[in-house]
């Protein structure tokens, strides 16, 4: 089913006419780049995740300790 060529140009035209020429090339490298750090962060969880679970190893703080930890007094009203 998917996009065709007559919607992507007129999506294209119509984000042209919206944001103009010299700011898509921005927008497309904000777009990019955050996409960019939302995978980097998933693949670090993960990784952190593994090293986390190794058999053999306890860790030092809990889960729940660590958001508590995570807290300071300043944030509370």
């Amino acid at each position: 089913m998917g996009l065709k060529l007559p919607e992507i140009l007129l999506i294209f035209a119509a984000l042209l006419l919206l944001f103009g020429g010299s700011r898509l090339p921005q927008l497309g490298s904000s777009l990019g780049s955050a996409l960019r750090n939302f995978k980097r962060g998933f693949s670090s969880d993960e990784k952190e995740e593994a090293e986390e679970k190794k058999p053999g190893t306890l860790s030092a703080t809990s889960g729940v300790d660590k958001d508590v930890a995570a807290k300071s007094p300043s944030h509370q009203a």
